[in-house]
């Protein structure tokens, strides 16, 4: 053991001998010369402690994150503000297309139902249509009746014109 100990480090250290220099500070000239004055020291910093330092890092990470989360939830509501107000766009331009088209259909409709009330029913037709057949009869009677009487006088033209002494005069 003795020889473990001779050949261990020593615990004390010893004093490096004074080797004898001459700073530039201890100079007699720098000594004589007045300091310029830099302003006070500042007051050393405490160190902060661990639990303090981790109640500050903890603070300053969940305000990090909470702002970059209130960032994000601001952009998304941005953009869903976005899609909704498109969306109400769209949905006005379909409605006044809708409207134009009821206008439409209502004009229609009226049109119609002032054709309707004056357009005749199939019992006026029916009506009408007896009117013209005996009319048309009426006509056709008539017509033969003329024809009788033309083919009358047709005859009575020829026979006359196989008469040679009679002569027949237009007037």
């Amino acid at each position: 053991m003795a020889s473990l100990a001779s050949r261990a480090i020593p615990l004390v250290r010893t004093q490096p001998s004074r080797i004898s220099t001459r700073l530039l500070s201890t100079t007699r000239v720098a000594r004589q010369e007045a300091s310029p004055n830099l302003g006070t020291v500042p007051p050393a910093k405490k160190p902060v402690g661990a639990f303090r330092g981790g109640i500050v890092g903890f603070l300053f990470g969940f305000s990090l994150a909470s702002s970059l989360a209130a960032y994000h939830l601001l952009e998304e509501y941005k953009l869903a503000s976005a899609a909704l107000q498109a969306s109400v766009e769209e949905l006005q331009t379909s409605t006044q297309k809708v409207s134009a088209h009821v206008r439409r259909i209502e004009a229609v409709e009226k049109d119609l139902k002032a054709l309707s009330e004056s357009s005749a029913t199939k019992e006026d037709i029916s009506r009408v249509r007896a009117e013209m057949k005996k009319l048309y009869d009426g006509l056709h009677v008539e017509f033969l009746d003329l024809r009788a009487h033309v083919w009358g006088i047709q005859e009575d033209v020829h026979a006359l014109s196989k008469k040679n002494s009679t002569t027949v005069r237009l007037v």
